[in-house]
């Protein structure tokens, strides 16, 4: 996969200046491409420790991985919907959605080989059907395509942001103002690699997540955050850089208070257009018992 990126400002490194742009990758694996010469300056190859001025155009080429064998499993799923190009189910918290390091079996897409095998071939190696992805401890909805047509429409419609997705968010304190838009690139965090971060603009991806106040308890707030971009635990690091991260989230927040054994967010709405007629389909995923009962006794 080929990347281009316009340098803006000084950088003092390559390697670091590529890692925060790509926060599915980690800056060990940049800095092997590199090495590997796979990323060019200006057309020529570049050095990890190389500077970067304004005006510089920075192309890295990311080699294709060696697809891994996916074994269907006979793995229960909730289908909210379901139509001759689209799935809709409600993953539980704990179930990763593809296979990856240290998660080989037990994932969405091994349930869904076994449900639906024709969806195999469809779309990238290693994840088909696969259009958007949910963290392994965020519950909801989510769409899985069963055919290409049906994996280029739903994909077409992420890029151009015309999805609509509401999170449901239990976060420490009272959150104010109740409406605001935080609009905060996020990148690779400095010194924890495995960990996301509001960043510097122009050291990060544009970022923005719109969000309203539901309900305040007396420690709490219940949020319904609407991510207008789509970056790695975007809802989760934003909420914390205003102070309120996310209850049971123990990377970006505090320990886990309230032993949920997962953290309070939930992908409860979707709204998107039927590849077959473009007709608007919503779709909600009700709360689980286990953050259902939080609130329950919180109230």
């Amino acid at each position: 996969m080929d990347h281009r990126f316009a340098v803006t400002e000084p950088h003092p490194r390559l390697d670091r200046f590529l890692a925060a742009r790509l926060p599915d990758h980690s800056r060990a694996e940049v800095q092997r491409w590199i090495k590997e010469g796979l990323a060019q300056v200006n057309g020529r190859p570049g050095k990890p420790g190389m500077a970067l001025k304004p005006g510089d155009v920075v192309a890295l080429a990311i080699p294709e991985q060696p697809p891994t064998e996916l074994l269907p499993e006979d793995i229960p799923l909730v289908i909210l919907y379901e139509d001759e190009d689209v799935i809709a189910i409600d993953k539980p918290a704990g179930m990763v959605v593809h296979p990856a390091a240290g998660h080989s079996r037990g994932t969405l897409v091994n349930a869904i080989l076994w449900h639906f095998p024709d969806i195999e071939g469809v779309g990238e190696g290693g994840r088909p059907g696969i259009v958007h992805r949910l963290d392994k401890n965020t519950s909801g909805v989510i769409l899985v395509a069963k055919n290409p047509r049906a994996h280029r429409h739903l994909q077409a419609q992420f890029k151009d942001r015309t999805i609509e997705k509401t999170y449901l968010a239990l976060v420490h304190g009272h959150l104010s103002p109740e409406r605001g838009i935080i609009d905060a690139p996020i990148g690779r965090h400095p010194r924890h690699r495995k960990r996301m971060a509001v960043v510097a603009p122009g050291k990060g991806r544009e970022a923005r997540t719109e969000y309203e106040v539901i309900a305040y308890y007396d420690a709490n707030t219940l949020v319904a955050a609407h991510p207008l971009t789509g970056r790695t635990h975007q809802i989760r690091v934003h909420l914390a850089s205003l102070g309120h991260p996310v209850v049971g989230d123990t990377v970006y927040g505090r320990r886990d208070a309230y032993r949920l054994g997962r953290f309070f967010l939930h992908a409860h709405r979707i709204r998107f257009r039927r590849p077959a007629d473009e007709a608007l389909v919503e779709l909600v995923s009700p709360l689980p018992p286990e953050l259902q009962a939080l609130l329950d006794a919180l109230s």
